[in-house]
């Protein structure tokens, strides 16, 4: 497994480094999901957490990524994302066995628009959804909590792959 990524420039300003931080999170977790086939892609490899398949970690951020900038930060409404979804465990991180190429797909397009969303404010910018406590943070500190949640799953992602078929590598 080879990669082309890179970190972010050594002197940026701060949003471009909380963004490029993020950024190179995102894209170790897609690189990670490289190769693989449907299949592998759904298995799970960790019997006490059956859900953190591949498929799985990709739906969870891709829900994750949507609650703290759409829904925390911009206000949003949460009805529309499986995580406040308190009827079903884990609801962020069932597939229904959804093609991967449609879940990465899906997760591109919404770190998109956390990106647009991101540009388009202040860092200082408070959250507007008053309904939970988290909403209150401003910008910045959602995104290094991003950036914080991205690079952890990204590691699990890296253990998930090697379990599934040996594949292994950062950077």
């Amino acid at each position: 497994m080879a990669s082309k990524l890179a970190r972010p420039p050594l002197q940026a300003d701060e949003r471009t480094a909380l963004i490029g931080w993020l950024d190179l999170q995102r894209q170790i977790l897609r690189w990670k999901c490289e190769g693989l086939n449907d299949d592998d892609a759904h298995r799970s490899v960790i019997p006490t957490s059956p859900a953190m398949t591949m498929a799985g970690l990709v739906s969870h951020m891709r829900w994750t990524e949507h609650t703290w900038l759409e829904v925390l930060f911009l206000g949003g409404d949460e009805k529309e994302n499986p995580s406040f979804d308190e009827s079903a465990e884990d609801a962020d991180w069932q597939t229904d066995g959804r093609p991967l190429a449609e879940l990465l797909a899906e997760y591109e397009a919404q770190c998109a628009r956390s990106n647009a969303i991101v540009v388009a404010a202040s860092l200082d910018d408070v959250g507007r959804h008053a309904g939970y406590r988290a909403g209150g943070a401003n910008l910045r500190w959602m995104l290094i909590h991003l950036i914080e949640e991205t690079g952890r799953h990204a590691g699990h992602a890296d253990i998930v792959r090697e379990l599934l078929d040996g594949t292994k590598g950062y950077y």
